[in-house]
């Protein structure tokens, strides 16, 4: 091993005790996975418990400087979990993997405490350069399942991703993140939050390509409007409230209340 390999550091020094975290993270379970029955249940059959718990120890093994048993560490659990999860990362307490498989995070991630993420999510880089290249997660962060965080941003506190949006940008505080490539949209309930601080509620998420489409179709009308009267024709028939005015049909329609 080329690193210098010592068993103690002032990172460890400074962190809280390993027990303590492993307590927290079995904890944080029965708070947000209403499915959560026993402890037992959740330490022989959750892969996102066994994943962290994998990673705790790999983390303190990488700070140490044992290097390899850090990667090997990780790489079993990688086998088991199939959550990827490099020892170098930097995790805060109460981190929990909902649905645990397919998660990735990379080196150079910082996560926050009490972030929640879904299964498929990616906390990758987007350069092959050595450094801070990957990005960092405040506390309170909700990842929906398959989104992509990439790149060296930062991602503010209580921040929601939706499921399957691709994020490259930093997002300030408070905000809520979908699409393709992520754009950050306003919705009444993204100032919502229960008691613990984690909003869960994706299925209020808004729609900024509904949107646009709903804007376009709103000026595509004033603008017959306009012409039927520069030309003395009748007024084109009002199709507002309709669906019928694009293809969305009762997609649309249905969620009229969240635009």
């Amino acid at each position: 091993m080329s690193d210098t390999i010592t068993m103690t550091s002032p990172a460890l020094a400074a962190q809280p005790a390993l027990w303590t975290l492993l307590k927290e993270d079995l904890a944080c379970v029965f708070q947000r996975d209403p499915a959560a029955r026993s402890s037992i249940e959740v330490l022989t059959t959750y892969p996102g418990v066994h994943a962290i718990l994998a990673h705790r120890i790999s983390n303190r093994l990488w700070q140490a400087g044992w290097r390899y048993p850090a990667r090997f560490l990780s790489f079993v659990g990688r086998l088991v979990t199939n959550v990827d999860i490099h020892p170098g990362a930097t995790i805060g307490r109460r981190f929990f993997i909902d649905h645990g498989a397919c998660v990735v995070i990379g080196e150079t991630a910082e996560v926050g405490d009490d972030v929640t993420l879904y299964h498929g999510v990616t906390l990758g880089g987007t350069s092959w350069n050595r450094g801070k290249r990957h990005p960092t997660l405040e506390s309170g962060v909700v990842v929906g399942a398959g989104a992509k965080i990439l790149g060296p941003i930062t991602i503010g506190e209580r921040v929601r991703v939706g499921a399957n949006s691709v994020v490259v940008r930093d997002v300030p505080a408070d905000r809520t993140v979908v699409g393709v490539p992520g754009r950050i949209v306003n919705t009444r309930a993204a100032a919502g939050r229960l008691e613990d601080g984690i909003n869960l509620d994706h299925n209020v998420l808004p729609d900024p390509v509904a949107k646009s489409i709903s804007c376009l179709v709103e000026r595509i009308d004033q603008l017959e409007r306009e012409l039927a009267t520069l030309r003395h024709d009748a007024p084109p028939t009002d199709h507002s409230g309709q669906c019928a005015v694009c293809s969305a049909g009762d997609l649309c329609c249905e969620n009229t209340e969240i635009h």
